[in-house]
């Protein structure tokens, strides 16, 4: 394999539709992306799905054989730990020995993040990792990145100021939004709205010289397009997000049942095709590919349980995108300014 090339581990044998639908995902990939594929998991499995789409020959991808697989039924760390071998722990285990440089992953989520978290460990500064998922606007063109969405159920204001310079960063570097605007989720839009941990979370971003803080976001403005990051606990974070994959399912749903019948729904279909097809792009959730885990010490992409070939072809993108945009690098440096910054105003404190 080429050595200036991304090296993206796939879990192949995580997610409702492993391994055929992960395998041709990571075969798009491989052929559009600039990226070597190492596909994690049972090997006669995935020879055959290889077989399948004819790409047993495939220079761009290369079988990592694993043993088993961290079931949705099983608890996360209880899994994890009871095999070693498993395929998601051997996909981390590649990032750690640095034979990978990403890991996307469709399986048990809470495996996935307890294996990175055990293996891989949290960058230098980030006291909790945080996942966050970018979300459509009503902004043509423009998204939102919302952290966390199921990370962490109870979280500090410390933590939330970390989110929010992780998405800062990634909102700029990746999203090329050169001045991001930040909100905090809240139930107003006053400082003093919410509970204790909005109120003091408010403080540390409004302190924060390396965060671009507007203020609160309500619920009607996480897709208004007034915002480019979000940040909430994860459990808010969660409900937003099976919300807004459920809005998405029930407005595609709804334009499929109120088109046309017969041989004038047939012509309206074929005249609306581009329009239909761009209304997915931005509202299907799996056009987006997944979700990063922010905060461990590798690029991790944590993908639907239900993803089929184009949103594992996403997801691998989302992670290419990542590593050519030193997102991890980055997060590190900002910390250790944050940090230094932090220290120097305690000591001038001091001696005043």
């Amino acid at each position: 394999m080429g050595l200036t090339r991304a090296r993206i581990a796939v879990d192949a044998m995580g997610g409702d539709y492993a391994p055929d639908e992960i395998v041709a995902g990571a075969i798009k990939a491989s052929a559009e992306l600039d990226v070597d594929i190492l596909l994690v998991g049972d090997r006669q499995q995935i020879e055959s799905s290889l077989q399948k789409h004819g790409a047993t020959n495939n220079p761009s991808i290369e079988i990592i054989p694993a043993e088993g697989v961290v079931t949705m039924e099983e608890d996360a760390l209880t899994g994890i730990r009871r095999k070693p071998k498993a395929s998601i722990n051997v996909a981390m285990n590649l990032v750690k020995q640095q034979k990978a440089e990403a890991v996307v992953s469709a399986g048990h989520s809470g495996a996935a993040m307890a294996s990175a978290l055990l293996r891989l460990g949290r960058l230098k500064g980030i006291d909790r990792p945080a996942i966050g998922a970018v979300f459509p606007t009503i902004v043509p063109g423009k998204s939102v990145i919302v952290l966390d969405v199921g990370a962490n159920v109870d979280s500090k204001p410390k933590y939330l100021e970390q989110f929010a310079l992780m998405g800062t960063i990634y909102s700029r570097y990746v999203l090329g939004i050169k001045e991001p605007k930040v909100g905090l989720i809240n139930i107003g839009e006053e400082s003093s709205k919410g509970d204790e941990l909005s109120v003091k979370t408010h403080q540390l971003l409004k302190e924060n010289p390396q965060i671009p803080f507007v203020g609160n976001a309500e619920g009607r403005d996480v897709l208004s397009g007034n915002f480019d990051v979000i940040v909430c606990d994860g459990f808010v974070g969660n409900v937003l997000l099976k919300f807004a994959e459920a809005v998405g399912e029930v407005m595609l749903q709804i334009l499929r049942e109120e088109l046309p019948r017969g041989l004038r729904g047939k012509i309206g279909t074929a005249l609306l095709k581009p329009n239909l097809r761009n209304i997915k792009q931005r509202i299907d959730h799996a056009e987006h590919g997944g979700a990063l885990l922010f905060g461990v010490a590798g690029v991790c992409i944590i993908s639907h349980g239900s993803s089929r070939s184009p949103s594992i072809f996403n997801a691998i993108r989302l992670a290419t995108d990542a590593i050519d945009n030193h997102v991890l690098d980055r997060i590190t440096a900002y910390n250790e300014q944050h940090h230094e910054e932090a220290q120097n105003k305690t000591k001038t404190a001091s001696a005043s």
